[in-house]
C-alpha cells in the first residue's frame, strides 16, 4: 500500500505533514504578491519546508493564484524537491499520476472554458491511478454560496467542470484530489472513484482542515 497525503489552497501557509510515501499539493500554493515575491517565497520558505517534511515524494500542480507558474515559468526556482505537473503524467511509487492546474473561468491564471478543458482532460491516460487538479469536477464538493437577487436569498451554485466529471467517469482512478472551493472540503464517492476536496483553508482564509490521508494500492513491483 502507498500512503498518500493531500492538501491544497495553502496560500503561503505551510502545514505540518506526517510521514508518507506521497504528498500531493493541488494548487494555490503561493501567497499573494508580485511575481518576484512569489519566486522569493518559493526559493526560501517553501524550499526549506519541502526539504524538512517527511514525505518520500512531493507532487504539485499550480492553481489560479500561482501566477508565477503561468506568467513567468522560467522564474520558478530550480531544483525544488517536488515533481511539478501541468497536464502531464508521472509514474511514481508504483502509481500513475496525472496533474493539471485548470479551472473554469475565474480570476487569476490557468482558466479555461469547458470546450478547451475537454481537449486537455482527454490527455488523462486510461491507466491513471491518481488525478490531481486545482479545480473540481462538476457536482463534487464544488458548491459556493451566491446571493440571488431574483430569489432574495443565498443559494448554492455548482462551479466544477462538466468536462472533468465526464472524463473521470470514462476512467477508473483510485483517487481524484482538488481544491479551489474553500468551503466544500470533504470526500465523495463518484461511482467507485474516491474524490476529495483537500483545501486547507476556509472561505475566510483560516486553516480549518488538516491534510487528508489515503492508502492506495500500488502496482506490481517493477512498474
Amino acid at each position: 500500500m502507498c500512503h498518500v497525503i493531500a492538501t491544497a489552497d495553502l496560500h503561503g501557509r505551510l502545514p505540518s505533514i506526517q510521514a508518507c510515501d506521497l504528498l500531493l499539493l493541488a494548487g494555490d500554493i503561493c501567497p499573494s504578491g508580485s511575481l518576484q515575491q512569489q519566486r522569493g517565497w518559493l526559493d526560501t520558505s517553501f524550499r526549506k519546508w519541502l526539504e524538512e517534511i517527511p514525505a518520500q515524494e512531493v507532487v504539485t500542480v499550480a492553481g489560479n493564484c500561482d501566477y508565477l507558474f503561468e506568467k513567468a515559468p522560467e522564474l520558478v526556482p530550480k531544483n525544488l524537491r517536488m515533481h511539478y505537473l501541468e497536464n502531464t503524467v508521472l509514474p511514481v511509487r508504483g502509481l500513475v499520476l496525472f496533474g493539471c492546474p485548470w479551472q473554469l473561468p475565474f480570476h487569476g491564471v490557468f482558466n479555461k472554458k469547458e470546450k478547451e478543458l475537454e481537449a486537455l482532460y482527454a490527455k488523462i491516460p486510461q491507466e491513471v491511478d491518481i488525478v490531481i487538479s486545482h479545480g473540481p469536477p462538476f457536482g463534487i464538493l464544488d458548491q459556493v454560496k451566491y446571493f440571488s437577487e431574483e430569489l432574495g436569498e443565498e443559494v448554492l451554485l455548482h462551479t466544477g467542470s462538466l468536462a472533468l466529471r465526464k472524463r473521470l467517469l470514462q476512467l477508473h482512478p483510485q483517487l481524484m484530489v482538488f481544491g479551489h472551493i474553500h468551503g466544500a472540503q470533504g470526500q465523495v464517492d463518484l461511482e467507485g472513484r474516491l474524490c476529495a476536496n483537500v483545501a486547507l483553508i476556509d472561505e475566510d482564509g483560516d486553516i480549518t482542515q488538516k491534510p487528508q490521508s489515503f492508502y492506495l494500492r500500488a502496482r506490481e513491483a517493477g512498474f
